[in-house]
């Protein structure tokens, strides 16, 4: 597992027809992530952490270049009680340019890290400077947990020639500001219509030329998405104008 990297990440909002349009022209040169089922098919729970005054939140609205959050993320299959495992990662943003670092924990001791009220042992050198990243970024922005969200993932990997490359769809995109345990059942709010996804495009260093073509034959709009925002927006109930833009364009 890759804990460390730095790559391009593009986000586009496609509706059902792009989609189904999509994934066919994309079998000729794609396949399944493996972790995934057949399909590439799979669940994101995601808690993110974020200042009292909601900096993180706000730094995305304004449209900062320079951007950095903290998150616990697990992939709880059919039972979301019954996970075990965490990945807490911070993921910052410079312009187009996402770095992300990344630690595997027991989710107890992840939640203590993330809440500084522990700090796990028996890591190794480069897990220890991400836990020591991340403690520090709790107590200088006095980090709390502030939003819970999931949504259902496809995955694809890139072939022989891209191996680096990963394209997915997340789909089912609902989330909620109350409780706030990443493995709790509670009730979620769906912050876009079912018919629409997000498809983010993830390269190490350049988009192939059979990619920006697809793009182009399905009328692919680049858009700026924070999934992030989207909840923590419809959980305060004044959706921001970049988002009533979108409503407006589903109609």
């Amino acid at each position: 597992m890759i804990k460390r990297f730095n790559r391009y990440e593009l986000k586009y909002f496609v509706n059902a027809p792009q989609y189904r349009g999509l994934v066919k022209d994309l079998s000729r040169f794609m396949v399944p992530d493996a972790y995934g089922d057949v399909d590439g098919f799979y669940r994101i729970v995601s808690l993110y952490y974020d200042s009292p005054n909601l900096a993180g939140y706000h730094s995305k609205i304004e449209g900062l270049k320079f951007r950095r959050k903290l998150r616990i993320r697990i992939y709880p299959g059919t039972d979301i009680r019954n996970v075990k495992t965490a990945f807490v990662e911070i993921k910052q943003r410079i312009n187009r340019t996402v770095q992300k670092r990344r630690i595997v924990l027991p989710l107890g001791e992840a939640e203590r890290l993330c809440s500084g009220t522990g700090f796990p042992t028996n890591l190794d050198e480069a897990d220890t400077a991400t836990a020591n990243e991340i403690a520090y970024m709790q107590r200088a922005l006095s980090l709390r947990p502030k939003a819970i969200v999931s949504y259902r993932r496809q995955a694809f990997m890139g072939g022989r020639y891209e191996r680096g490359m990963r394209l997915t769809f997340d789909m089912k995109l609902q989330g909620r500001i109350h409780a706030l345990r990443v493995n709790e059942i509670a009730k979620n709010r769906y912050c876009f219509p079912l018919n629409w996804f997000v498809m983010e495009v993830k390269v190490n260093e350049r988009i192939p030329n059979w990619v920006v073509t697809l793009l182009a034959k399905h009328d692919c709009q680049l858009q700026r998405i924070s999934k992030y925002c989207a909840v923590v927006s419809a959980g305060r109930s004044h959706i921001g104008s970049a988002w009533r833009h979108k409503e407006n364009l589903y109609g």
